[in-house]
């Protein structure tokens, strides 16, 4: 089982970033909501915690207040966000199981999907342009996001 420990510092903060950016990729993704939506970024992380045990690798992540690094653009946000999931990805590959790699990448597409939620859109759960940033999310995490 992966711990903290298990990493360095660099790689650590690769993997805890993670669930936060592809929060922050799907909440830029359309304009409104950005409150609520940041919210529930936060209250998944407040609920994960709660399920303490499962897993102490996630256990050890959501300890941690979620941190993003901030750019200057959307599409910034977006391309190097992307890239940071599919590092976090690879460095859990070499230093975790294979479970759980798959309980984060299960991790961070709840993150996104609840991000998406949080504020309806044109009448819709999810809109389109935050379906396609949960898309791209999954794809970076070699996953399918649906």
């Amino acid at each position: 089982m992966a711990a903290k420990a298990d990493f360095t510092e660099e790689e650590w903060n690769v993997v805890r970033e993670g669930p936060a950016t592809a929060g922050m990729i799907v909440l830029t993704a359309q304009s409104g909501g950005s409150f609520r939506e940041s919210w529930a970024l936060a209250k998944t992380y407040t609920e994960a915690r709660k399920q303490h045990g499962q897993s102490q690798l996630l256990d050890e992540l959501v300890s941690e207040r979620p941190d993003v690094e901030r750019y200057h653009s959307t599409e910034e946000q977006e391309q190097k966000g992307l890239a940071g999931l599919r590092d976090a990805v690879d460095v859990l590959g070499r230093k975790a199981t294979p479970d759980e790699v798959e309980e984060y990448k299960g991790f961070v597409l709840h993150v996104a999907e609840r991000v998406a939620k949080a504020h309806e859109e044109e009448g819709e759960p999810i809109s389109p342009a935050e379906q396609a940033a949960i898309d791209k999310v999954g794809s970076s995490l070699g996953t399918s996001a649906s």
